[in-house]
């Protein structure tokens, strides 16, 4: 009989889920398992639509209403610091984040006059630290923040856990642990968050995928202290280490309608804010897998679209090229467009990582997936070339001058399509050596997610929560 661990003294955590990502990365993962495991009692407060419960946790449900006040007090944070961020680093790339925001309307002309009002004001390194106080004072005022500070009350938690750094509606629950003195620590959720500016959360202690994030983080927001950051790796690429969720080929195959005499290749969708000619782009590479095909190769196109696109713009290339393309949707939830509302499941997970275990590349236009391909040693390209349309909605070679592809240690961690014409020429060196790609992916993947934290990120994650008490 095993005798209890007397070193484990009875210990809560609340773990806000403000949107899908907190589902992916801390409820469809190793993570609620190595928490009890380690001896806490584990609470979701759970903002999104998902039923926690149905799948054996712990939850209270809270439907977020921030005050419409801080929402604009973030909307002109994020503005100066992004403008600040292009003084300090002497980079305009930083005017590429900034989204269009909506004129039409009395309403939105008056929320954008106060807007320039609000930055005209705070900016400065100063007066980002006055707007930062507004924010959390502004919602002390609404009878959400006092809904929040009922529940910790009620659930005296040690420490309180923020899955996602972004958003408003986890303002109020983080101030309110913080007046309430419990300890509050928030995960760094994406590699390309930080040069955003999407840090909306003050909180005592951040949680990154590594060394080189942690060095972001001090490099935008110099008020942090180096010991308040905690390096830990990502949850989100554990699955792909898991053996039990791969299918036998032939299940996976029969399952999806695959030919299980070809070789199949992934293209991977972006939304279409990011790339607005996708559908063109699964056009040229149909188009050349059918001429390599000519050519006595046995080729086929898995198509994965982006879970938050539910528009019908790829349909006439789908029923053009059934022979070649076979078309696997995510499995979330609709998300109306939305990354914020879309929820992913665990099926999806186990899909993602069934179809990247039954194709020998990803193509996609400057897509994360990079990562999730070469965690199972296999290679990505990036296509970089614009396609032959007399109206461009936009010119997507952009993309790699955001700040984050600067974390590219060698440029041949991927494949680079630069014309059409080079689409064969990469698929036949993916097949046959790939080797150097995967290689320098591999650095690169290692350089900003932890390695060690490559299989068990969760584990890192609850033994620094652990260290907070």
């Amino acid at each position: 009989m095993d005798k209890p661990n007397l070193n484990l003294r009875s210990k809560k955590l609340l773990v806000i889920i403000p949107d899908g990502v907190g589902i992916r990365n801390f409820v469809h993962t190793k993570f609620p398992e190595e928490a009890k495991k380690a001896g806490w009692q584990l609470m979701f407060l759970n903002m999104t639509p998902f039923d926690l419960k149905g799948i054996g946790h712990s939850e209270i449900k809270l439907v977020p209403k921030p005050s419409a006040c801080t929402d604009l007090l973030k909307r002109a944070k994020i503005l100066i610091e992004l403008d600040l961020f292009k003084s300090k680093f002497n980079d305009p790339v930083y005017e590429k984040y900034k989204f269009p925001v909506s004129s039409k309307g009395f309403k939105n002309k008056v929320k954008n006059f106060i807007l320039s009002i609000l930055i005209r004001r705070y900016n400065s390194e100063t007066g980002l630290v006055k707007l930062r106080r507004k924010m959390n004072d502004s919602e002390r005022k609404t009878g959400y923040y006092k809904s929040c500070m009922e529940i910790l009350k009620q659930e005296k938690p040690d420490v309180v856990f923020c899955t996602n750094q972004r958003p408003v509606h986890a303002i109020s629950p983080v101030t309110a642990a913080q007046d309430l003195g419990i300890s509050t620590s928030c995960f760094i959720f994406s590699w390309d968050n930080l040069p955003k500016a999407t840090k909306v959360l003050d909180t005592d202690y951040y949680f990154v995928w590594s060394e080189y994030m942690k060095k972001e983080l001090l490099q935008y927001y110099p008020d942090i202290k180096s010991d308040q950051i905690k390096i830990t790796g990502s949850p989100q690429f554990e699955i792909h280490k898991d053996r039990s969720v791969i299918l036998e080929k032939d299940e996976f195959f029969d399952m999806y309608g695959l030919d299980k005499e070809k070789q199949y290749l992934c293209f991977s969708g972006d939304d279409i804010t990011t790339s607005p000619h996708d559908e063109y782009f699964l056009k040229d590479i149909a188009e050349e897998v059918k001429k390599l095909n000519q050519k006595g190769y046995n080729l086929g196109i898995i198509f994965r679209r982006c879970p938050v696109d539910f528009s019908d713009r790829y349909n006439k290339i789908l029923q053009k090229y059934t022979d070649l393309i076979v078309s696997i949707n995510p499995v979330w939830t609709n998300g109306g467009g939305s990354w914020n509302h879309a929820i992913p499941t665990i099926d999806d997970l186990n899909l993602q990582t069934n179809i990247i275990e039954y194709s020998f590349m990803v193509i996609n236009v400057g897509s994360s997936m990079v990562f999730d391909y070469v965690a199972k040693g296999k290679p990505c390209a990036y296509l970089n070339y614009l396609p032959s349309l007399t109206e461009l909605k936009k010119d997507i070679r952009e993309v790699y001058l955001y700040t984050h592809f600067k974390s590219m240690p060698d440029r041949n961690s991927v494949y680079w399509i630069n014309d059409k014409s080079d689409i064969p020429l990469i698929i036949k060196n993916a097949l046959e050596n790939p080797e150097v790609v995967v290689s320098n992916a591999q650095d690169w993947f290692y350089r900003i997610n932890n390695m060690h934290a490559e299989k068990n990120a969760s584990k890192q994650i609850v033994d620094q929560l652990d260290s907070l008490l």
